[in-house]
């Protein structure tokens, strides 16, 4: 390899991690009645954990049609509701 190329694949590797390290970082929009949600493919689902039924802060990560990615936060009912009368 010449200079040339380690330089180029050394910038591309960097770019890449900066681009992951940003969307890692990328905090999600609260969610908001009638926001459009034009999901495509869900990416992934988290919540907090606990034993208490409650309202909580869950995050929703996907793409919508045009491929972008989008990150929303949304309040719901703890999973710890389901087995509590």
């Amino acid at each position: 390899m010449n200079m040339h190329s380690v330089f180029l694949l050394g910038c591309t590797l960097a770019l890449t991690t900066l681009s992951a390290m940003a969307q890692a970082e990328t905090k999600p929009v609260p969610y908001h009645y009638g926001m459009p949600m034009d999901i495509q493919k869900v990416i992934a689902m988290t919540e907090p954990q606990t034993n208490d039924c409650k309202v909580i802060d869950a995050q929703i990560k996907f793409l919508d049609k045009a491929g972008e990615l989008h990150y929303v936060s949304y309040k719901k009912m703890s999973e710890a509701c389901l087995f509590q009368n």
